[in-house]
């Protein structure tokens, strides 16, 4: 049986990672509607894909007749109905709170065409978890991408126990005609790959913030010596992920597991970050002030001058 072709793509979702995964599928010829219900996610959004396009001239050599036909294939709306119609595939990129997610799905199932596959961006969910509520279990799976897709292009492919075959193959497909490297799951995980070794980091990072532990910019100085050559540290990828994105997982995971250093660092975002306006990099101000944060500064792993060995030994003083 013939392959169909994923031709019209729909996002759910005009977040960081949603916005980036259109523009992406945009770039590599894909017809795109972003959705969101509300117009200022929708704003922020065209706001992101501004920067992007400026990424896209810079890092990958994109000229402006490309960038200006990636426009053309992007739309952008309120109405679910609308965006759903026509769409090969939909990727769901909403909050990671399950019950939000069920919702969507309840309420997109009725205006999908027949042939219409779901996929689901969530970063630490199960798709076993939303298949019923899809109406298309077989037609379901999970399609998780990295932040910065342009570069870390990975897609991890990841089925539910009733994902059928050619769903998985047409996914994959998929992943590849927009630049892609597929990470394929041989079973369900939580956290997949990439977060099932990034969580922990930022958990920790998090706890270290807490706990009145360091500071964002010595554990990223820390983390950023330890790994030479990486973009950024954990309080950057915070930053990049978003805080209510951080704030979710926390909070979902602290009552999953009654865990009160996850709850005690959802708290933490909370009233630093989300209570105050700062979302992290898309907002301009989370651990860092954007576009230029202190760990992209050409010094911030040299060696310090030795008049400042007061100054530094002054913060490992107790309390």
């Amino acid at each position: 049986m013939a392959q169909r072709q994923i031709t019209n793509v729909t996002l759910l979702g005009a977040g960081v990672l949603g916005g980036q995964i259109a523009w992406q599928s945009a770039f590599k010829g894909k017809n795109v509607v972003i959705y969101d219900l509300y117009e200022k996610g929708l704003e922020q959004c065209r706001q992101d894909q501004q920067r992007y396009a400026d990424i896209y001239r810079s890092d990958l050599g994109a000229t402006d007749d490309m960038i200006a036909a990636t426009r053309g294939r992007l739309s952008f709306t309120t109405n679910l109905a609308g965006a759903a119609a026509g769409a090969d595939l939909v990727i769901e990129a909403v909050p990671e709170i399950p019950e939000v997610k069920t919702a969507v799905y309840r309420e997109l199932a009725g205006h999908l065409a027949e042939h219409t596959l779901v996929a689901t961006n969530s970063s630490t969910l199960l798709p076993s978890q939303f298949a019923e509520a899809t109406g298309r279990p077989g037609k379901y799976c999970a399609l998780h991408f990295a932040n910065y897709i342009w570069d870390q292009n990975i897609a991890e492919i990841m089925a539910h126990p009733g994902t059928e075959e050619p769903t998985l193959v047409a996914v994959t497909r998929f992943a590849i005609e927009i630049g892609m490297v597929p990470i394929p799951l041989r079973k369900e995980q939580n956290g997949y790959v990439l977060n099932s070794l990034l969580v922990p980091l930022l958990n920790a990072t998090i706890g270290l913030l807490a706990n009145g532990v360091s500071t964002p910019e010595t554990i990223d100085r820390t983390y950023l010596l330890m790994n030479r050559g990486c973009r950024m540290g954990p309080c950057g990828i915070i930053d990049m992920i978003g805080m209510t994105t951080a704030y979710n997982v926390s909070s979902y995971w602290g009552n999953e597991k009654q865990d009160e250093q996850l709850l005690q660092g959802a708290r933490y975002i909370k009233e630093n970050f989300l209570d105050k306006g700062k979302l992290g990099a898309q907002t301009g101000e989370g651990f860092y002030t954007y576009p230029n944060p202190g760990f992209s500064a050409a010094d911030f792993l040299d060696v310090p001058d030795l008049s400042r060995a007061e100054e530094l030994a002054r913060l490992a003083l107790p309390g």
